[in-house]
């Protein structure tokens, strides 16, 4: 497959990279070349799941696995480039992408699992804490622009208090 292909060379230049030693510069375009594989990638595979109306005996491992891809890139960026923030290695766009890509997958797999009643019955805790999470990563993503950081543990019970902080 072209995309593991591409990303395999993408990760070997990293790997060189690290070892010796390159310019921070270079270390940017590395991992945002790594990320946009990695976006790629899942990509598909989110689509092969919502194509597959997400089947309740392999989603959960593989939500949990594409969630991990998707936050790959922010830690590479965090251990590889401690001095600097990760929105300036990996740049603004792909930093949302990232914290988007990771609530809509949820956001989709919720309202997958809205439609199966008796299984929110039996799983009610799992699909309360899908939905917050997936929230808490839309709020991410709002926030990779604009100065105001909200902790994980701030709701907005209304759209005109999530404008206003939204524009800052």
């Amino acid at each position: 497959d072209d995309y593991l292909q591409n990303a395999s060379a993408i990760l070997d230049k990293l790997k060189s990279y690290y070892r010796q030693g390159g310019e921070s510069s270079n270390l940017s375009k590395v991992l945002q070349d790594y990320t946009q594989v990695i976006l790629d990638i899942t990509f598909y595979e989110e689509n092969k799941l919502v194509d597959q109306e997400f089947p309740e005996d392999c989603s959960p491992f593989k939500i949990q696995q594409l969630l991990q891809d998707l936050t790959e890139p922010e830690v590479l960026a965090g251990r590889l480039a401690p001095a600097q923030e990760v929105q300036s290695v990996l740049g603004l766009e792909l930093l949302e992408c990232l914290y988007w890509r990771r609530g809509a997958l949820l956001y989709m797999y919720c309202h997958t699992l809205h439609q199966r009643k008796q299984w929110i019955k039996k799983n009610k805790d799992t699909f309360l804490k899908c939905i917050q999470e997936g929230v808490r990563y839309l709020m991410r993503m709002l926030q990779v622009r604009n100065s105001v950081k909200l902790n994980d543990g701030v709701v907005l019970h209304d759209t005109a208090t999530a404008s206003f902080l939204s524009e800052g």
